[in-house]
């Protein structure tokens, strides 16, 4: 069985190696990854471990079209080798990592433990920063172990998922989050959503949704942890690279606070920590890719470097290191927030079906 994970990147040469040795551990057979108008050393050293056998690489670089960086990648990877001969795909980014807790943590153990299923949701848990300012070289699966608590009742982002489904045609493409553009109705009737707590999901988890239902338990058999802060310094680079998704909007503070939970202590990851060593130990006899490993490490230090001399990057390194880690909401709280953003939703359908504005699926 062929298993797809794809991935669009830049300027993050540095994790890319635990990213890829961690997957492989997983279980998965094939990767994709995309490079968008790199600066550092992430095209070359894609390139060597395409050249080696352990990924495909193609560069993504613009112009791309109004859809976005992101989103013209996925168009592209619809049309790969890998995506037509795949049998499950998942699309990911550098800072999420797959963590089964079904069995001994393979993607086999997960679909036996969902044997029915032609789609899996893995929800997202956050981790949070744990007040690292310094980056510094770190395997951040390693280093970063607080998180948030296993049941959020707000922010509704905090239970967004990725879709591991079953590549049958029943979707022609590849989305950020889930599976897009469906063949036909009558298909989607026979073909089944779960989520990791075993729950068959029904309605517009099958056409559009994007997130769990917040204030439950969504982890039992598998988890999606989402590293999206790392360390201070490693968030200026993420600030200065951009967003994946929306690029005209530079990170703030705002995306910190909503996303640096550090309540619970979760180090069920560290299960897959042999094999990707020994994965990752691989790799570096390559000397080719020790030396692009060193120089992606360098680049991020230098360039931190560089942009501390830019007042709104220093700005935000010192709001960073003042704002203290995020504090959960109250359950009574949160109901009342997610009933607010429910009204909100339906009033943006209302406007987008009287504009003939279509829905976003991602």
């Amino acid at each position: 069985m062929r298993t797809l994970a794809v991935l669009t990147v830049r300027n993050e040469a540095a994790f890319l190696l635990e990213w890829l040795a961690h997957h492989k551990a997983v279980g998965f057979t094939d990767f994709l990854v995309f490079s968008n108008d790199c600066d550092d050393n992430t095209v070359e050293l894609l390139d060597r471990l395409d050249a080696l056998g352990h990924l495909a690489h193609v560069e993504n670089n613009a112009p791309h079209d109004k859809s976005g960086i992101q989103f013209s990648a996925m168009k592209r990877a619809d049309k790969h080798r890998l995506a037509k001969r795949a049998d499950w795909i998942l699309a990911l980014d550098i800072d999420e990592f797959v963590n089964i807790h079904a069995g001994q943590g393979q993607l086999a153990d997960l679909f036996s433990a969902l044997p029915e299923a032609d789609a899996i949701t893995l929800t997202w848990r956050l981790f949070g920063n744990a007040d690292q300012v310094r980056y510094q070289g770190e395997r951040i699966t390693d280093r970063f172990t607080r998180a948030a608590p296993g049941i959020m009742h707000w922010p509704w982002r905090a239970s967004m998922f990725k879709t591991l489904y079953r590549n049958n045609g029943v979707y022609r493409k590849i989305g950020i989050h889930r599976p897009r553009s469906l063949r036909d109705d009558a298909a989607l009737d026979g073909f089944r959503w779960f989520d990791c707590v075993g729950r068959e999901l029904m309605g517009d988890f099958k056409t559009k949704r994007v997130f769990s239902n917040y204030g439950q338990d969504n982890y039992a058999l598998a988890q999606l942890n989402h590293y999206p802060l790392g360390a201070m310094e490693s968030y200026i680079l993420k600030a200065d690279r951009g967003r994946a998704v929306h690029s005209d909007q530079m990170l703030d503070i705002d995306y910190w606070v909503e996303r640096n939970f550090n309540t619970d202590e979760d180090t069920t990851i560290s299960r897959y920590r042999p094999a990707r060593d020994a994965i990752m130990a691989m790799f570096l006899e390559d000397t080719q890719l020790a030396e692009q490993q060193e120089r992606a490490v360098q680049w991020r230090k230098d360039r931190f470097m560089e942009l501390m001399r830019e007042e709104p990057f220093r700005a935000l390194f010192g709001r960073l290191m003042m704002t203290p880690p995020s504090r959960p909401v109250s359950d009574v709280t949160g109901r009342t927030l997610a009933g607010f953003a429910t009204l909100g939703r339906r009033q943006a359908r209302a406007t987008a079906t009287t504009s003939g504005a279509p829905d976003a699926q991602d």
